[in-house]
């Protein structure tokens, strides 16, 4: 189950709801945080972990600090991979078959959420009845379980660190009920759980663990209105989620806040673009602004700010957005683009060759993609890649809709 990469964020702005340190100390922590919230949003790691490390160094026994840098490892992971989907098509990686975890960031993010745990527990020790260090053990626990799940593919480990993470939080709800942020793991969790195929879902039953999709969403909706430092991250999920459950309108709504938000976070753009062209894929006579979707890439493309591979990543998305739109002629530009740059990415590289050969069959021009489609099986690059191109040579190309 694809889950926006942001999630990641969760457990890291859930962490300071419920702050006790004495004045000048929490003063300058809320600040900082501020500060490094805004920018691993903005997708500023180095700034955001300065302002992480600034808080360990002035408050080194607060798990806070600990569990914000963990948080922020884990969301450049994410975003990284989220970069390497083809998402208008599916949702493998253009890069699956080389992708390699980052084994020095698996390392530091494991040091850091243990830190961040011991601290907790510490205080814990201490004072049982300390409510930040039970809402922080929790954020912890949710974060690792995050991690075990989606990076390490270590599904038990995931299940019972998310079971810990949801029983901390609604501990703490008994106590603090109006404690909107608390919520939103365990609306995240109901989520997951009311999501499963029937037969995980029964297992888990077995198990005495149930959820719902409707109760999830209605918990995170509630969190998105209500909440505090929590209040994006509800936003950022329910991106994903509502296009999951095809509510075009509200991934729309939502995405487009972001963007607008977060100005410099170039991939909460993408996804506003990913959803007005789902809503326009599911139904060729729904009313989608075309040319929101054009200015909305221009002002990307004109970012002066971006890397040159952001840039080629840009072209690549709006080529698959205008595919869809029907525009085959000015996507197979943007993809011949990125397909002749040689400083661009191989597999994404690769990917784009596909697509030309693929907007070449939808322009009726099929010698010219049995040629390419024969020159990208000399060196695919990845497997994905191999098949699709044998496709090809088997039969002419014809748009999918998006499989959400």
């Amino acid at each position: 189950m694809k889950i926006l990469p942001a999630i990641a964020l969760v457990f890291c702005a859930l962490l300071t709801s419920l702050a006790q340190s004495p004045g000048t100390t929490q003063a300058q922590l809320d600040t900082l945080r501020s500060q490094g919230y805004e920018a691993l949003y903005n997708l500023d790691y180095e700034t955001a972990r300065k302002s992480f490390r600034e808080m360990m160094r002035i408050a080194p026994d607060h798990p806070v600090g600990a569990q914000c840098f963990a948080a922020s490892l884990w969301v450049q992971q994410l975003n990284e991979s989220w970069e390497l989907q083809a998402t208008l098509y599916n949702e493998k990686s253009y890069a699956s078959d080389n992708q390699k975890l980052n084994a020095a960031r698996v390392k530091d993010f494991q040091h850091w959420i243990r830190t961040a745990k011991v601290l907790s527990q510490a205080r814990l020790r201490r004072d049982p009845s300390d409510q930040e260090a039970l809402y922080l053990l929790g954020a912890a626990e949710g974060l690792e379980a995050a991690f075990a799940a989606a990076i390490e593919r270590k599904f038990m480990r995931a299940f019972r660190s998310g079971s810990d993470s949801v029983e901390h939080h609604r501990a703490l709800l008994k106590l603090t009920p109006g404690l909107r942020d608390a919520e939103l793991t365990i609306g995240l969790y109901n989520y997951i759980l009311g999501a499963l195929p029937l037969p995980l879902k029964l297992l888990v039953r077995s198990l005495g663990v149930s959820g719902s999709k409707k109760r999830g969403l209605e918990t995170l909706e509630r969190v998105s209105r209500e909440g505090h430092w929590a209040r994006d991250v509800a936003r950022v999920l329910l991106v994903d989620l509502y296009k999951r459950e095809k509510r075009w309108d509200d991934a729309i709504q939502v995405s487009r806040e972001l963007a607008d938000h977060y100005s410099r976070n170039y991939l909460f753009k993408l996804q506003l673009a990913d959803a007005l062209t789902a809503k326009f894929a599911a139904s060729k006579q729904v009313n989608v602004d075309h040319l929101e979707l054009n200015r909305l890439f221009d002002s990307l493309l004109s970012d002066k700010r971006l890397e040159p591979s952001t840039v080629d990543l840009v072209h690549f998305r709006y080529g698959e957005t205008l595919i869809q739109l029907g525009g085959s002629e000015r996507a197979l530009s943007e993809f011949q683009r990125v397909a002749n740059d040689s400083s661009a990415d191989i597999g994404l590289r690769a990917l784009s060759r596909l697509r030309v050969a693929q907007c070449m069959d939808l322009q009726g021009k099929r010698n010219e993609a049995l040629a390419t489609y024969r020159l990208i099986l000399v060196d695919p690059k990845s497997n994905e890649t191999a098949e699709a191109a044998r496709r090809g040579l088997r039969e002419v190309y014809q748009i999918q809709p998006k499989n959400d």
